[in-house]
Protein backbone atom coordinates (compact mmCIF):
# COMPACT_ATOMS: atom_id res chain seq x y z
CA UNK A 1 0.00 0.00 0.00
CA UNK A 2 1.71 3.26 -1.30
CA UNK A 3 1.83 6.27 1.12
CA UNK A 4 -0.69 8.56 1.58
CA UNK A 5 0.04 11.92 1.75
CA UNK A 6 -2.72 14.85 2.54
CA UNK A 7 -3.27 17.63 -0.44
CA UNK A 8 -1.04 20.72 -0.34
CA UNK A 9 -2.27 23.21 1.36
CA UNK A 10 -3.31 26.20 0.17
CA UNK A 11 -3.25 29.87 1.19
CA UNK A 12 -6.48 31.27 -0.20
CA UNK A 13 -7.15 34.42 2.35
CA UNK A 14 -5.93 37.62 1.94
CA UNK A 15 -3.24 39.10 3.52
CA UNK A 16 -3.52 40.31 7.05
CA UNK A 17 -4.51 44.35 6.83
CA UNK A 18 -2.60 45.94 9.69
CA UNK A 19 -5.91 47.94 11.12
CA UNK A 20 -3.61 50.98 12.14
CA UNK A 21 -3.54 52.29 8.48
CA UNK A 22 -6.86 50.84 7.64
CA UNK A 23 -8.29 53.12 10.44
CA UNK A 24 -5.93 56.25 10.03
CA UNK A 25 -7.39 56.10 6.39
CA UNK A 26 -10.56 56.49 7.27
CA UNK A 27 -10.05 60.01 9.62
CA UNK A 28 -11.64 62.98 8.82
CA UNK A 29 -10.56 66.44 9.67
CA UNK A 30 -12.79 66.66 12.70
CA UNK A 31 -11.50 63.11 14.17
CA UNK A 32 -7.60 64.44 13.38
CA UNK A 33 -8.34 67.57 15.49
CA UNK A 34 -10.48 65.87 18.18
CA UNK A 35 -7.47 63.63 18.57
CA UNK A 36 -4.82 66.11 18.61
CA UNK A 37 -6.73 68.19 21.47
CA UNK A 38 -7.17 64.79 23.88
CA UNK A 39 -3.47 64.40 23.37
CA UNK A 40 -2.61 67.91 23.93
CA UNK A 41 -5.23 68.51 26.86
CA UNK A 42 -3.80 64.95 28.35
CA UNK A 43 0.02 66.20 29.04
CA UNK A 44 1.99 67.91 31.47
CA UNK A 45 3.10 70.50 29.27
CA UNK A 46 -0.60 71.62 29.17
CA UNK A 47 -1.35 71.25 32.70
CA UNK A 48 1.93 73.27 33.44
CA UNK A 49 0.86 76.06 30.89
CA UNK A 50 -2.40 76.42 32.30
CA UNK A 51 -1.08 76.74 35.70
CA UNK A 52 1.47 79.47 34.87
CA UNK A 53 -1.52 81.26 32.83
CA UNK A 54 -3.85 80.68 36.03
CA UNK A 55 -1.44 82.09 38.40
CA UNK A 56 0.00 85.02 36.21
CA UNK A 57 -3.88 86.19 35.86
CA UNK A 58 -4.66 85.68 39.47
CA UNK A 59 -1.06 87.61 40.64
CA UNK A 60 -2.05 90.22 37.81
CA UNK A 61 -5.42 91.23 38.59
CA UNK A 62 -4.78 90.63 42.49
CA UNK A 63 -2.20 93.32 42.33
CA UNK A 64 -3.48 96.14 40.26
CA UNK A 65 -4.06 99.48 41.71
CA UNK A 66 -6.62 100.80 39.84
CA UNK A 67 -8.54 98.52 37.38
CA UNK A 68 -9.55 94.86 38.32
CA UNK A 69 -10.60 93.08 35.34
CA UNK A 70 -11.91 90.72 36.72
CA UNK A 71 -12.50 91.28 40.64
CA UNK A 72 -12.57 89.13 43.42
CA UNK A 73 -13.97 85.84 43.27
CA UNK A 74 -12.46 85.88 39.50
CA UNK A 75 -15.87 85.52 37.65
CA UNK A 76 -13.99 85.79 34.58
CA UNK A 77 -11.57 83.27 35.03
CA UNK A 78 -13.88 80.87 36.02
CA UNK A 79 -16.24 81.62 32.90
CA UNK A 80 -13.13 81.15 31.02
CA UNK A 81 -12.54 77.70 32.59
CA UNK A 82 -15.97 76.60 32.29
CA UNK A 83 -16.03 77.14 28.62
CA UNK A 84 -13.17 76.04 28.38
CA UNK A 85 -14.33 72.24 30.41
CA UNK A 86 -17.32 72.39 28.54
CA UNK A 87 -15.80 71.99 24.97
CA UNK A 88 -13.03 69.66 25.94
CA UNK A 89 -15.04 67.10 27.50
CA UNK A 90 -17.26 65.86 24.40
CA UNK A 91 -14.09 66.30 22.54
CA UNK A 92 -12.28 63.95 24.62
CA UNK A 93 -14.99 61.81 24.45
CA UNK A 94 -15.30 61.70 20.72
CA UNK A 95 -11.57 60.86 20.48
CA UNK A 96 -12.12 57.72 23.25
CA UNK A 97 -15.09 56.49 21.51
CA UNK A 98 -12.92 56.34 18.22
CA UNK A 99 -10.46 54.78 20.01
CA UNK A 100 -12.76 52.32 21.13
CA UNK A 101 -14.03 51.40 18.34
CA UNK A 102 -10.51 51.07 17.06
CA UNK A 103 -9.67 48.42 19.78
CA UNK A 104 -12.73 46.62 18.75
CA UNK A 105 -11.49 46.34 15.30
CA UNK A 106 -7.49 45.59 16.50
CA UNK A 107 -9.59 42.74 18.56
CA UNK A 108 -11.30 41.20 15.59
CA UNK A 109 -8.42 41.33 13.44
CA UNK A 110 -6.45 39.29 16.21
CA UNK A 111 -9.29 37.42 16.07
CA UNK A 112 -9.48 36.43 12.59
CA UNK A 113 -5.46 35.95 12.43
CA UNK A 114 -6.23 33.23 14.77
CA UNK A 115 -8.36 31.26 12.94
CA UNK A 116 -5.95 31.39 9.83
CA UNK A 117 -3.19 30.27 12.10
CA UNK A 118 -5.46 27.57 13.87
CA UNK A 119 -5.87 25.91 10.33
CA UNK A 120 -2.57 26.60 9.33
CA UNK A 121 -1.58 24.40 12.09
CA UNK A 122 -4.07 21.78 11.88
CA UNK A 123 -3.17 21.45 8.38
CA UNK A 124 0.69 21.41 9.48
CA UNK A 125 -0.31 18.42 12.11
CA UNK A 126 -2.26 16.43 9.30
CA UNK A 127 1.21 16.65 8.04
CA UNK A 128 2.98 15.51 10.08
CA UNK A 129 0.79 12.51 10.75
CA UNK A 130 0.92 11.29 7.53
CA UNK A 131 5.06 11.59 7.91
CA UNK A 132 4.77 9.44 11.15
CA UNK A 133 3.05 6.44 9.13
CA UNK A 134 5.22 6.79 6.25
CA UNK A 135 8.13 6.74 8.89
CA UNK A 136 6.94 3.74 10.31
CA UNK A 137 6.18 2.24 7.03
CA UNK A 138 9.98 2.30 5.72
CA UNK A 139 11.20 1.31 8.90
CA UNK A 140 9.38 -1.54 9.02
CA UNK A 141 10.25 -2.26 5.17
CA UNK A 142 13.60 -1.67 6.04
CA UNK A 143 13.66 -4.10 9.23
CA UNK A 144 11.85 -6.83 7.03
CA UNK A 145 14.44 -6.61 4.40
CA UNK A 146 17.44 -7.35 6.90
CA UNK A 147 15.65 -10.47 8.02
CA UNK A 148 14.45 -8.73 11.61
CA UNK A 149 17.21 -7.05 12.19
CA UNK A 150 18.14 -3.96 12.66
CA UNK A 151 21.15 -2.06 11.73
CA UNK A 152 22.27 0.97 12.70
Amino acid sequence: MPVQFPEPYRHDHPPVANVNDVFEEELTRGHRASDFVARLVGSWKFIIIQSIVLILWASLNGVAWFYHWDPYPFILMNLFLSMQAAFTAPIIMMSQNRQSLKDRLDAHNDFQVNQKAEEEIRAIMDHLAAQDIALKEIHLKIVDSNNGKTSV
